[in-house]
């Protein structure tokens, strides 16, 4: 059987709320998850956690501290395989994802694996979680930048999390968002501004519906978030690609990696008090 294709698609920049963001995104992954997890799942790994395209791992990184006895939460969590590697380094782990096929997945690999982490269909804006029920939250570039309403996102991260505990997480980086999303040299032309932060759409042709929705918020803005709703960033890592790693995802590459991030993953306790 085939992978499944993504329909014909136009591709604009404009405004789009968060319920029109929610609802393409979620009928995007559900669309697209076989073709992700066949692709990508071997690079992944069942058991494994990397935090984008330049294949940095948390084992390498440590950006989520100490595991061993902590409650963690994936916001966008796809077939949960972060969550699994987390799990056999002694942490608890529980996933939250959009898509309903990506769940499928992660069901799919808790049986062949034999580490099942519990997972629940939900959006980043409303977290279905007590208060202070988690010592980390984190996200591998599985959710914030397809959120139109980031500080709900932020303020339901810094409410479930305890006092102290840590959000982690990766995001395309930034200053991409000045370059096409091509992976070859013609990506390594600027062609539009840093501080347009109109959201990147798809439209589907057959139909005129949005199909696909980004959201670009500089590295300022990310401080302003997080610092509004009381977290302290402790790390800024932006991995460089590594030679010889010959990958081509989406616009990330090679050719892209030795010239500009691709990644950015950032590290914010929540304040104690």
């Amino acid at each position: 059987m085939e992978p499944p294709t993504h329909p014909p698609f136009n591709v604009e920049r404009r405004e789009v709320d968060e319920r029109d963001s929610r609802v393409a995104n979620r009928q995007d992954w559900d669309r697209y998850a076989d073709e992700y997890q066949a692709t990508h799942g071997q690079f992944l790994g069942d058991i494994g956690f990397v935090w984008g395209p330049e294949g940095y791992t948390e084992a390498e990184a440590r950006i989520l501290g100490p595991l061993t006895g902590r409650r963690a939460l994936e916001v966008g969590c796809g077939a949960s395989q972060c969550s699994r590697w987390l799990i056999g380094q002694g942490a608890t782990a529980v996933g939250l994802d959009l898509s309903f096929r990506q769940l499928q997945h992660s069901r799919r690999i808790d049986d062949a694996t034999g580490i099942p982490v519990p997972t629940v269909q939900g959006t980043a804006t409303s977290l279905p979680f007590q208060d202070s029920s988690f010592d980390i939250v984190f996200s591998s570039f599985g959710a914030l930048q397809f959120v139109r309403d980031l500080a709900e996102t932020i303020a339901e991260v810094a409410r479930v999390l305890r006092p102290g505990g840590r959000f982690g997480f990766s995001i395309t980086h930034p200053t991409r968002w000045m370059f096409p999303d091509d992976p070859g040299e013609d990506g390594l032309l600027a062609s539009q501004s840093y501080w347009d932060r109109t959201p990147y759409v798809e439209v589907d042709e057959a139909t005129g519906e949005v199909s696909y929705v980004e959201h670009h918020r500089t590295l300022g803005d990310w401080v302003d978030l997080l610092a509004g709703h009381d977290f302290r960033i402790v790390r800024l890592d932006e991995p460089q690609w590594p030679l010889g790693h010959d990958r081509v995802w989406g616009g990330w590459s090679g050719v892209r990696g030795q010239f500009t991030p691709g990644t950015a993953i950032i590290a914010a306790d929540l304040d104690p008090r």
